[in-house]
């Protein structure tokens, strides 16, 4: 499967975004999702991850209560809605397929999109 995120861009704190992750060449619902960022000089940080059925979620401390993640399989995309959102979160945002359900771990997610950068400013 392919992914392609988008809906990165520069926001103040406070400020909201909606990152999305189409995919194409097989059916997302086959797979459990998740997205994950990575900061300049730090390794890459699980954010969230949905069931295959979108039924189940799961966030990182961090973001819990500001951050949604919720996928379309009829769209074959997933969203991660990011709202109150602060300097620390600055990153470049990934989202993954994993076979798993839920997983938060990177080398449990087999395919990877390009990334979309998302900064935000103080």
């Amino acid at each position: 499967v392919q992914l392609q995120a988008s809906g990165g861009g520069l926001v103040q704190a406070g400020g909201s975004l909606r990152l999305s992750c189409a995919a194409s060449g097989r059916t997302l619902s086959n797979y459990g999702m998740g997205w994950f960022r990575q900061a300049p000089g730090k390794e890459r940080e699980f954010v969230a991850a949905i069931s295959r059925s979108g039924g189940s979620t799961y966030y990182v401390d961090s973001v819990k209560g500001r951050f949604t993640i919720s996928r379309d399989n009829a769209k074959n995309t997933v969203y991660l809605q990011m709202n109150s959102l602060k300097p620390e979160d600055t990153a470049v945002y990934y989202c993954a397929a994993s076979g798993m359900a839920q997983a938060t771990t990177p080398s449990l997610y087999g395919y990877w999109g390009q990334g979309t950068q998302v900064t935000v400013s103080s």
